[in-house]
């Protein structure tokens, strides 16, 4: 199970940090990323990180604004996200996928879901 928090509306320009808890018996075994889905549009990859945390892939459109991390003694991935924008404004969910490969990052084939938070960027 993976519950996302941290969520809410920050003004143009402002910062806010999304987390997601991971209930697993063995978190460091999962590549751990953040989606996004926006009103009227598809869901959309944003970042993602390895199991060990050395290597990241993001997305062109937060590349340089968003920052994620993990922490695997707490089972909880971070997303950090600064200079936000109006279109920055969705519904923010985690994911999980397993691998057997420490180093792995990907967009896709994510199998377990969290439920998602809400951020909302105003001008």
């Amino acid at each position: 199970q993976l519950q996302a928090s941290g969520g809410g509306l920050v003004q143009t320009g402002g910062s806010l940090t999304l987390s997601c808890a991971a209930s697993v018996r063995t978190f460091s075994i999962y590549l751990m990323g953040w989606f996004r889905q926006a009103p009227g549009k598809e869901r959309e990859f944003v970042a993602s990180i390895s199991r060990s945390g050395d290597s990241t892939n993001y997305a062109d459109s937060v590349k340089g604004r968003f920052t994620i991390s993990r922490d695997n003694s707490k089972n909880t991935v971070y997303l950090q996200m600064s200079s936000l924008k109006t279109e920055d404004t969705a519904v923010y969910y985690c994911a999980a996928r397993p691998t057997i490969r420490e180093d792995l990052v990907a967009r896709d084939e994510f199998r377990y879901w969290g439920q998602g938070t809400q951020v909302t960027v105003s001008s």
